[in-house]
């Protein structure tokens, strides 16, 4: 399941009987394993081999059951559901105004690279994706 949350907040603002408390309002959307994959296959319709690399990275997979972002099993710091790398990828995506564990921005993270270096980041899982009618490279 995906927790994705969203905050809003009221300043707190003196009036003349006191002030306006500090309000947030927590706003929860679970969302299960298969509907990660609807995510996955609606944001790369255009680009179905990132549908394959997801498919093969993370097997769909966003979050844990206990709400924390998947993690790589292999290298800790592969991150979501297309395994961003962390270590190589945080400070440029932190620049692109992107939160690589939320699952929109991860995805649109992935985006960038495949426009910029096309499948390579994702070579090491080529042997499951490779072979896919979606890869034509």
């Amino acid at each position: 399941m995906i927790a994705v949350t969203g905050t809003n907040t009221v300043t707190t603002t003196p009036i003349a009987y006191g002030t306006i408390e500090t309000d947030t309002i927590v706003s929860e959307r679970l969302i299960n394993s298969g509907q990660t994959e609807d995510i996955v296959r609606d944001y790369f319709s255009d680009i179905p081999v990132m549908v394959q690399v997801a498919r093969c990275e993370s097997t769909f997979r966003h979050t844990m059951e206990d709400g924390s972002v998947l993690q790589g099993r292999v290298d800790s710091d592969d991150t979501g559901v297309m395994q961003i790398n962390t270590r190589y990828h945080g400070e440029r995506a932190v620049e692109l105004g992107l939160d690589l564990e939320n699952i929109y921005d991860n995805m649109e993270y992935a985006r960038y690279l495949y426009d910029t270096q096309g499948t390579q980041p994702w070579s090491a899982s080529r042997p499951c994706w490779g072979n896919t009618l979606a890869y034509n490279g």
